[in-house]
C-alpha cells in the first residue's frame, strides 16, 4: 500500500534538523519501498506491506526517534485516505482565491468532531470543518493577522496533528499516484 508520513516539528525554527536525503535513507533502511520526500517539512511518500496505520505509525516514530535522536511524532495516511481528504475539501477552496487553506491531519487518537470542538475560530476571519481524520482550516488572506488558529500552538490537540497547506496535500497525493 502507498502511504504518506507527515512528520511533526522537523526543520522548524532551527529545531530537529533533518536532511531529506537522510530521511529517505532511513525509511529505505527500515525496509520501506519507493520512498520519496517532498519539501523540507517532512512529507515522506512510501510503500509498505503493513496495512495497519497505528502499527506503521509506532514503527516509524520509534525508527525516527532512534535514528535522528528526537521524540518523533508522525501522522500516517494511506493513498486512499489522502484521496478522500482532497475530494472532501470545502467547495470554496476550489473557487475562491482569497483564502489560506490548511489541513490539520489528526492522530488516530482524535476524531475530527472531537478535535473541532477544541479549536477556536474568529468569526468573519476563520472557518473550520471536520473531515475524514482531518480539520479543514481556512483563513481570509486579507484578515490572516487576526486569525485565531495561532492559539492552537501548545495545546494537546496541536501536538496530535500535523498541518499542511492544501497545495502540499495535493502534491503529496500526486506523488502517490
Amino acid at each position: 500500500m502507498k502511504y504518506v508520513a507527515l512528520l511533526r516539528a522537523i526543520n522548524v525554527g532551527g529545531n530537529n534538523l533533518i536532511k531529506m536525503s537522510e530521511l529517505k535513507e532511513a525509511f529505505e533502511k527500515h525496509g520501506l519501498k519507493e520512498v520519496k520526500t517532498y519539501i523540507n517539512s517532512g512529507n515522506v511518500i512510501f510503500e509498505s506491506d503493513e496495512k495497519n496505520n497505528e502499527t506503521l505509525t509506532k514503527e516509524l516514530e520509534n525508527m525516527l526517534s532512534k535514528t535522528f535522536n528526537y521524540t518523533a511524532r508522525v501522522i500516517v495516511k494511506s493513498q486512499k485516505q489522502i484521496q478522500q481528504v482532497v475530494k472532501e475539501v470545502p467547495t470554496e477552496w476550489n473557487t475562491q482565491d482569497d483564502l489560506r487553506c490548511y489541513i490539520g491531519f489528526l492522530a488516530d487518537s482524535f476524531t475530527a468532531e472531537e478535535a473541532a470542538k477544541e479549536v477556536k475560530i474568529r468569526e468573519g476571519v476563520d472557518s473550520l470543518k471536520a473531515g475524514p481524520g482531518v480539520l479543514y482550516m481556512t483563513t481570509l488572506l486579507s484578515e490572516r493577522t487576526k486569525s485565531a488558529f495561532g492559539r492552537l500552538v501548545g495545546t494537546e490537540l496541536y501536538h496530535n496533528m500535523s498541518i499542511r497547506n492544501f497545495n502540499t496535500t495535493k502534491k503529496n497525493l500526486s506523488l502517490m499516484e
